[in-house]
């Protein structure tokens, strides 16, 4: 049995979709970066499965550019070899089985929070 989304849960979980999809577009051609950085920067850090599934769902993206921690290609089998030899193409250093993130690693600007605080610490006394 399928649980129901509320629609103000859908609209978050869309707007999240938005930014990470907007922060994949703006990744130049020739760099890289982790899924999780992804999260960061579109300001929902610690959410780089959504990252993934956006990935998954939304056309167009430049998604050869997006990695697994450390610069690893985490896709299997011939999606892997096709991401390297795009990856290649756009003049992405590799490092054995690893993208050289130091040469090729895009760094995001400062990411400005998108949504408040959900969980705030109380000092104990």
């Amino acid at each position: 049995m399928k649980r129901a989304i509320s629609p103000a849960r859908a609209d978050a979980s869309s707007e999240m979709s938005r930014a990470i999809a907007a922060v994949i577009r703006s990744i130049p051609r020739g760099r890289v970066s982790t899924y999780g950085a992804v999260a960061k920067a579109a300001g929902y850090p610690r959410n780089a499965r959504h990252v993934a599934k956006v990935l998954n769902q939304a056309r167009g993206l430049p998604w050869q550019r997006v990695l697994g921690s450390g610069g690893s290609i985490s896709l299997p089998g011939e999606l892997g070899l096709e991401q390297r030899f795009l990856l290649e193409a756009e003049g992405v250093k590799f490092r054995g089985r690893r993208v050289d993130l130091k040469a090729s690693g895009h760094e995001f600007a400062k990411a400005a929070r998108a949504h408040p605080q959900r969980h705030q610490r109380v000092p104990k006394r």
